[in-house]
């Protein structure tokens, strides 16, 4: 669904059409996925993504169909990229945006609001979406975005740190302001996302 300044739905596009070096603003979501004990669910995106492939991020992201409810494509795109089903999902920053290109030249341009979800679940990641998954305490990876990179799993101190994606590395501050304890973070309005995000909603 693209998308204006204001978040107002001004069309549609196939994905296909929508990552390149002219990106439109569109919309998509963050999910960051949470286990009972606060540890944060992240993923390494698949080697065939279009943008930031190989890349450490947060648990999901997708784009919402016109018309779909943000809160329904988040639980969605869950199923089918982890296997996961969420005993809740909820908004935290309704209306984050970002703006991020790639050393090839493809942009990423996303109204894109933020949401947690929590889960008992095991991930079992879909290889055409995900590479490896791994859980981290949040604090933990809350200091290796502020470093800008975390070590690999399974390697030693000497590894060459991982990278973490343009967005992530944005969010993370923000949700960070909402308090220590993940599971813990307030609820925002849903009456404050975007326009376009709103389908569905009462």
């Amino acid at each position: 669904m693209l998308v204006d300044a204001a978040g107002r739905a001004v069309g549609s596009a196939p994905k296909s059409a929508v990552h390149g070096p002219r990106t439109p603003l569109h919309l998509a979501f963050s999910c960051y996925v949470f286990d009972r004990d606060g540890r944060v669910l992240l993923s390494r995106r698949a080697d065939r993504k279009i943008t930031w492939p190989g890349v450490w991020t947060n648990s999901c992201c997708g784009h919402p169909q016109p018309g779909e409810p943000v809160a329904a494509a988040v639980a969605r795109r869950l199923a089918f990229e982890l296997g996961l089903q969420a005993e809740s999902v909820d908004l935290l920053l309704p209306t984050f945006s970002y703006r991020a290109a790639m050393a090839n030249g493809t942009v990423e341009h996303e109204l894109c609001p933020v949401y947690r979800a929590v889960t008992a679940g095991t991930p079992r990641p879909n290889p055409a979406e995900v590479a490896d998954v791994r859980w981290l305490p949040w604090t933990e990876f809350a200091a290796a975005v502020r470093a800008g990179a975390f070590p690999p799993p399974g390697e030693g101190p000497g590894a060459d740190p991982a990278p973490i994606s343009p967005w992530c590395l944005r969010q993370v501050p923000l949700l960070e302001r909402l308090g220590p304890d993940p599971l813990a973070w307030p609820a925002a309005d849903e009456a404050a996302l975007p326009p376009a995000a709103r389908a569905g909603l009462a």
